[in-house]
């Protein structure tokens, strides 16, 4: 699934709000095929939401510079929404954990995540 160098180690690992398009399967399986290019020092930003109900916030991230991140509004809703509570994306992540999680205005919640190999 994802073919990289064997010695690939990836120190940062920018999930933006993925984990809000994939089901429980589609998680485990990502996860899994990234584990080995992790390392106990990788890190992990994530978005997800505060509540499962709170309607699909339709932005498309990127890098503004070295210390911040952009959010855009999408002109199309990606399909397949189906978002999961922090406790439910937790307990799916075997290889990383939620270190911190600070909750937005907009009942998203932004996630830091640190590996667990």
């Amino acid at each position: 699934m994802l073919d990289f160098p064997a010695d690939t180690r990836f120190d940062v690992c920018l999930f933006w709000d993925l984990f809000n398009f994939f089901d429980r399967q589609c998680i485990a399986a990502f996860l899994q095929a990234l584990q080995p290019y992790l390392r106990s020092t990788s890190q992990g930003h994530a978005f997800s939401v505060h509540n499962r109900k709170t309607p699909q916030a339709n932005y498309q991230y990127g890098i503004e510079q070295r210390t911040a991140i952009s959010c855009r509004t999408r002109k199309h809703a990606v399909p397949g929404y189906s978002p999961h509570s922090q406790r439910e994306l937790g307990d799916m992540m075997r290889c990383f954990r939620i270190e911190r999680s600070v909750l937005l205005a907009d009942s998203r919640l932004e996630l830091l995540l640190q590996a667990r190999v």
